[in-house]
């Protein structure tokens, strides 16, 4: 197996590598790939150092799989030049998600939609991702008909200079124009805004989370409207989620459907005050679920708080799952007989 990671310097490139180690995805040859300014730097996976090589240098070694997670621009420009080589694409970025010709995949949802043709598959953004985990079997079973979401997303889920805005601040200083990710400081504040504003008046974050949602469970008739805030938390991103179903339920089968879903932990314990929080979901890989409860205002009604990390499952971790997954069932040009 020939695996490029395209964008290996930055927040969720560090993570892939990570990912890829803990996984043991099998790997026999290795591109970190980044921005001409980066290449030449050493990068280390699984105790071997490689140097970071640029973008051309890496098409002409066509990888069977390349993991991109560079930003859109740089996706719409490049990834489509790996795909005319035999390359396959999972991208990270925002680029392709909406793009009819291609898939929008989490795998515990929908991962068998994929075929050998699938040359750029798209990965959701972070907060899509981890909400239909936990939708998708409570959809497969009553059918969703509105969705109300509020997000409180970490900071990391920005990037780098919104890390080192955070920290600059944490520590007394106040940070220049040039080195603040955000209009306003992120230290002790909530920010209601997620990307830039769009004629609608909901930023480009919250559009994400409805169109998003409606393609992964080909459901385009959900009613979904959502706001997106930016929280002072380092790493893992929290939803508050109410949902309105076609049908009804009993809140008992719907604990047994979530405990028994794919990638979700359910933490629902209230006597214990045992609910998921971005402090324990740092570093992990799954999906936490708690305040599970019914809402009494409509019929028909559930709220539920859908935690997890966003650099990991919002990220490196689907990224390097949909990347398995193709070589699991052979769906590349590289032949793998086994993977976690």
């Amino acid at each position: 197996m020939r695996v490029a990671v395209v964008g290996i310097t930055g927040l969720v490139g560090t993570v892939l590598c990570k990912v890829l180690e803990e996984r043991n995805f099998p790997i026999d040859e290795f591109f970190p790939v980044a921005s001409e300014r980066s290449v030449g730097k050493t990068i280390t996976l699984k105790g071997k150092n490689y140097q970071v090589m640029s973008m051309t240098d890496a098409i002409k070694a066509r990888p069977d799989i390349a993991i991109f997670s560079a930003g859109g621009s740089t996706s719409l420009e490049w990834a489509p030049q790996f795909a005319a080589v035999g390359t396959t694409v999972v991208d990270n970025s925002s680029a392709w998600r909406m793009d009819t010709t291609k898939k929008l995949i989490v795998p515990e949802v929908n991962a068998h939609l994929l075929t050998r043709e699938d040359k750029i598959i798209a990965n959701p953004n972070c907060s899509t991702i981890q909400m239909v985990v936990a939708l998708a079997p409570l959809h497969r079973k009553y059918g969703i008909k509105r969705l109300v979401i509020s997000t409180y997303q970490s900071f990391t889920g920005t990037g780098v200079k919104a890390v080192k805005q955070y920290r600059l601040e944490k520590k007394g200083f106040e940070a220049k124009p040039e080195e603040m990710a955000y209009h306003y400081p992120i230290f002790e504040n909530c920010i209601p805004q997620c990307d830039v504003f769009l004629e609608n008046d909901y930023t480009k974050e919250e559009m994400k989370l409805v169109n998003e949602t409606q393609k992964i469970l080909s459901s385009p008739d959900i009613k979904i409207t959502a706001t997106a805030v930016r929280v002072p938390v380092d790493g893992g991103h929290s939803e508050s989620v109410n949902v309105e179903f076609h049908q009804p339920f009993d809140i008992q089968e719907v604990r047994a459907i979530l405990n028994q879903a794919e990638g979700l932990v359910v933490l629902d314990d209230l006597a214990e005050k045992k609910y998921p929080m971005p402090l324990f979901a740092k570093d992990k890989d799954e999906v936490f679920v708690g305040r599970i409860r019914r809402d009494e205002s409509i019929d028909n009604g559930l709220n539920l708080w859908i935690v997890a990390d966003n650099l990991r499952k919002g990220a490196a971790t689907n990224a390097v799952q949909i990347a398995a997954y193709l070589a699991k069932h052979n769906l590349i040009n590289s032949t793998v007989t086994q993977t976690r």
